[in-house]
């Protein structure tokens, strides 16, 4: 066989792989690994373990997610990207742990909004693969064991049942009074690369080649002596790992009457408490006990102890009691953050088609838009919306300086309903019929309240497949006095 017709041949392999399949027989097995757990039969665990990480179904799905994920296109040290069918089929055939050695990861830095830079390390494509594969395996034992409580990097769990959460148990009257902004310092960076050997449930010697792989920064080898790549597949798993058990650790040092509740997401987190005393006092000390095992501290400059009179900002909402009334909102930050990154897009577009800044505005709003659709939100979409609107006026001003206004009005705005300033561009469509392209608005969305998940709902134990299959279903409705179809997530 020539190596043309071995390529054409791997290629044929991989556009032919019975996808469905290949995910029921890995579910299966991580459905067998979580029934295990539950049960304490640890050898059976990693028994299944090892036949998953062995099977050529879950090398399959660890090469797909790799080359399907939003990093797909960025490479780490050894400049490589699978991007054709038969690499992907040659790389899930060379997945093994024999003889396995990491290479060291790619260092960039991302900047973050306080002005400081986050590091950031990137593995080679086949280690982000082997990442994936052992994953699989390591998931099921995560969620299992995992704080009820905890929402962040985890299957069927987000940002808006953390939040729904916080509305739970602070909205009535009787409710907790103070709050623990916690915030781990470094969190990825420091964990205890020790206590991660001795306790995650994993093969050790694949674990220690990613935790012990080193980075390039420049031409420059550095050793890695603490912490999680943060830029793999399998570092948010581990740093869930870590902080399982802090919520254990908290409830049993308290009673019901000092109304402690912990809500985590990654390492940010929540404790609520009756009075300042009780966090100050027994909480934060049992938090940093906890913490100091694993080689981690509290951040002190982002670690509060806040009343609900005064509010608290979280994963970017603001959380607040106006007397008795809880309101959560978009944090002024996020709003802040936004608009400034709207503006920066628009201004950079001053020379781009019309129909492509119409289209990169509405997917940035859009997304906004939709992270905070559960709360109360309306006022701070109806501000976006004129911000966005003088922004884009400026940008036809600049666009034509020499033009009147009327002139300009013409050009780009346009009447729709009740509205008489529509920001739009016409198209043509595949049968030369032509479109109108409008820019949409922020206040349009409706505001639906976000159902919270089952605390102890894991999608791996089958006693609640039905739960999570309903919750999933798209229900279509029609809003009153709003034209057209939305669809939303129960």
């Amino acid at each position: 066989m020539t190596p043309a017709s071995g390529a054409s041949s791997a290629a044929t392999l991989w556009d032919s792989i019975d996808w469905k399949t290949t995910e029921r027989y890995v579910r299966r097995l991580q459905i067998r690994i979580a029934k295990a757990v539950r049960e304490g039969r640890w050898g059976r665990v990693k028994a299944l373990q090892r036949l998953l990480t062995h099977s050529h179904s879950a090398k399959l799905l660890a090469v797909r997610r790799v080359t399907q994920n939003r990093g797909r296109h960025t490479p780490g040290v050894d400049g490589a990207i699978w991007r054709r069918s038969g690499q992907k089929w040659s790389a899930a055939q060379a997945l093994t742990n024999r003889g396995y050695q990491a290479s060291p990861l790619r260092r960039i830095h991302i900047p973050k909004k306080n002005g400081k830079k986050r590091p950031l390390g990137l593995p080679v494509m086949y280690d982000r693969a082997m990442q994936a594969l052992y994953l699989m395996a390591l998931e099921p034992v995560a969620e299992t064991q995992a704080d009820i409580h905890s929402y962040g990097f985890r299957p069927r769990r987000s940002t808006a049942d953390a939040v729904e959460r916080c509305f739970v148990v602070l909205c009535r009257k009787p409710s907790a009074q103070w709050i623990l902004e916690g915030d781990i310092k470094g969190c990825f960076d420091n964990i205890d690369h020790d206590w991660l050997y001795k306790h995650i449930p994993m093969d050790r010697k694949v674990l220690r080649q990613w935790l012990a792989s080193g980075y390039m920064e420049g031409k420059t080898l550095f050793p890695t002596l603490a912490g999680t790549p943060q830029g793999g597949v399998i570092s948010p798993c581990l740093a869930n790992m870590v902080l399982d058990g802090l919520e254990d650790v908290v409830i049993r040092i308290t009673k019901p009457s000092d109304k402690v509740h912990v809500i985590r997401y990654a390492d940010d987190f929540v404790v609520t408490g009756a009075s300042k005393e009780v966090l100050k006092d027994r909480i934060r000390p049992a938090i940093e006990a906890f913490l100091s095992e694993r080689g981690l501290c509290l951040s002190e400059e982002k670690t509060l102890i806040t009343s609900i009179q005064q509010g608290f900002d979280f994963l970017g909402f603001n959380v607040r009691k106006y007397g008795h009334k809880l309101l959560i909102m978009p944090s002024k930050s996020s709003i802040k953050s936004f608009l400034s990154d709207v503006r920066e897009e628009i201004k950079q577009s001053i020379s781009v088609p019309m129909i492509g800044l119409i289209h990169r505005l509405n997917q940035k709003i859009r997304g906004w838009v939709n992270y905070y659709r559960h709360v109360v939100a309306k006022r701070a979409f109806r501000f976006v919306d004129y911000v966005i609107f003088w922004a884009v006026w400026k940008w036809s001003r600049r666009r034509h300086p020499n033009k009147s206004a009327k002139w300009r009005y013409r050009k780009y705005f346009a009447g729709q309903g009740h509205r008489r300033w529509v920001f739009h561009t016409r198209s043509a469509g595949k049968n030369g019929e032509v479109k109108a392209i409008c820019l949409i608005h922020a206040s349009d969305t409706p505001i639906q309240r976000h159902r919270q998940l089952i605390a102890a709902a894991t999608p791996y134990d089958p006693a609640f497949f039905a739960y999570f299959r309903d919750r999933s279903r798209r229900v279509v409705m029609i809003p009153p006095g709003l034209p057209g179809r939305y669809s939303t997530t129960l």
